[in-house]
C-alpha cells in the first residue's frame, strides 16, 4: 500500500477526486493533503473527506526540517502536485525521485515553464490559436515542467474558445484521467516505487 501526500494550491477538484477514486483502494491511499495556503477549497474538501491536512506556507517547503520530518510522521510514500502553484526545491525533488508527479494543464513541452500555471496557460493556448489543448502528468525534476511525461490526454478547441471554454474542457480530462493514471503508474511501477519502512 502506498502512502499519498497530495500538495495543493487553490480550490482542490482534482485533490477530492483523487481522495474519492482511492477510497477503499488497496494500491494506495492519500493519508495527507499540504497547502501553501490557508482557507483555500482543498483543505475544506480534504478534512470534509477525514484525510489529515497541513498548511505549509512557501518558507516551510524550503526548509528541509520542516517538511522532511511531515512527510516523514505520515509516511509518505508519493507525493502528488495537483494545482500546486510553488517550485518544488531541489532537496525534496531528490528526496522523492522519481516518487513525485505533477499535473499540467497543457500539453507539453509547449506551455510549460516558471509561470506557465492556471488561467495564463489557457491564455498562452488561445494566444497561439491552438487546435487542441490537453493535460499533462509527469515526473517531477528539477526543470519545471520538465520531467519525463507519464501520459497526456487532449481534447479539441475552437477559434471561437475563450480561455475560460479551454480551461473547462481541459478540466474535464483532468477529472476523467488524473486518478486512474495514478493508479496504474503505481500498479506498473510497482517495486520501483521505494516504499518508506
Amino acid at each position: 500500500m502506498v502512502n499519498m501526500a497530495i500538495f495543493v494550491s487553490g480550490g482542490g477538484t482534482n485533490c477530492e477526486n483523487i481522495i474519492k477514486y482511492f477510497d477503499g483502494s488497496e494500491v494506495a491511499r492519500p493519508v495527507l493533503v499540504i497547502s501553501n495556503k490557508a482557507g483555500v477549497g482543498a483543505i475544506e474538501k480534504a478534512e470534509r473527506l477525514g484525510v489529515s491536512v497541513k498548511v505549509v506556507p512557501k518558507s516551510g517547503l524550503n526548509d528541509p526540517d520542516v517538511i522532511l520530518p511531515l512527510l516523514k510522521e505520515y509516511s509518505v510514500d508519493f507525493i502528488v502536485l495537483a494545482g500546486f502553484l510553488l517550485v518544488i526545491p531541489g532537496f525534496l525533488i531528490d528526496e522523492y525521485e522519481h516518487r513525485m508527479i505533477n499535473l499540467h494543464p497543457a500539453l507539453l513541452p509547449k506551455f510549460g515553464g516558471i509561470g506557465m500555471y492556471g488561467h495564463h496557460v489557457h491564455e498562452a493556448v488561445k494566444a497561439a490559436r491552438e487546435k487542441e489543448t490537453g493535460m499533462t502528468v509527469h515526473w517531477v525534476s528539477r526543470e519545471v515542467d520538465g520531467g519525463d511525461i507519464i501520459a497526456q490526454f487532449s481534447t479539441p478547441i475552437s477559434q471561437g474558445d475563450t480561455p475560460d471554454d479551454i480551461a473547462a474542457k481541459e478540466h474535464v480530462l483532468e477529472m476523467e484521467h488524473f486518478p486512474q493514471v495514478i493508479e496504474e503508474l503505481l500498479i506498473s511501477e510497482g517495486g520501483k516505487i521505494r516504499l518508506r519502512q
